[in-house]
């Protein structure tokens, strides 16, 4: 067992771990979090609302971060380390506690693959409490998600605290600029709400393209004050290179930057 830091104390954390001179010295209760073994917790939690449903190219976004899942895990495998899945959509819906083993990893892309989820809203806030109490063990916590929601940024700090956290953000082109393709009827696939929409309006495709913009800047500005390094993935983009390009650009900065 090797010493690997002292960090402040969240909820859920073994209190037997405080580090009460550190404690005494800031005000904020801290622990000190040793590493037992090499072997690593992997942990996807997986948006299964239906605004994963949407897509204007061949694939759903569902579809995309299903393969995601089943790629990271038999990596995670490969290297025997554990396991687990939550899905969940405004509620945990279900939650597989990690384990090792091929037909571990099976019965999980299984269940993403088929899921029927109960409810169709998305609330963030609701997996990412769960995990942090569900997981005791420092682990990478995968979340797939078009984080469309709102009111999940202090459940994402306090989780990024204890854990690795790693926002895969699923999105289509169309949630970014609107086709002229004149009058539409556009439905909200979580509340089932629809409404007519006139795409041939400049002014209300600019108004679109600027909402957007700002949804991405807003979700960019929460990664960085929670410290977490997000992957954007796209239905019309190659999902395993966007994979690849983040994997290899946190080697180097682990590596020092060379």
């Amino acid at each position: 067992m090797e010493f690997a830091e002292v960090r402040e104390y969240v909820p859920g954390d073994d209190v037997r771990a405080i580090d009460w001179n550190v404690t005494a010295r800031t005000g904020t209760p801290h622990i000190k979090r040793f590493d037992e073994e090499r072997e690593l917790t992997v942990h996807f939690l997986f948006d299964a609302s239906m605004s994963g449903a949407y897509t204007s190219r061949d694939r759903f976004k569902r579809e995309i971060g299903a393969e995601i899942v089943a790629l990271l895990a038999f990596s995670a495998i490969s290297n025997n380390d554990k396991v687990g899945l939550g899905i969940f959509t405004d509620r945990m819906e279900l939650f597989v506690p990690p384990r090792k083993g091929r037909r571990h990893v099976l019965r999980l892309v299984r269940e993403v693959l088929a899921f029927h989820p109960e409810h169709r809203g998305s609330d963030l806030s609701v997996p990412l409490d769960h995990t942090l109490l569900a997981l005791r063990r420092r682990s990478a916590i995968f979340v797939l998600s078009d984080f469309a929601g709102a009111d999940f940024d202090r459940s994402l700090k306090v989780l990024a605290r204890k854990h690795d956290v790693i926002p895969i953000v699923l999105s289509d082109p169309r949630e970014h600029e609107l086709a002229d393709a004149g009058i539409v009827i556009v439905e909200d696939l979580e509340s089932g709400r629809r409404h007519a929409v006139d795409t041939s309006d400049p002014r209300t495709r600019a108004r679109y393209g600027e909402q957007a913009r700002r949804r991405v800047q807003r979700l960019q500005e929460l990664f960085r004050s929670a410290g977490v390094d997000p992957i954007a993935v796209s239905t019309d983009g190659d999902h395993v290179e966007a994979l690849i390009r983040f994997f290899k650009l946190r080697a180097r900065r682990r590596a020092g930057g060379r």
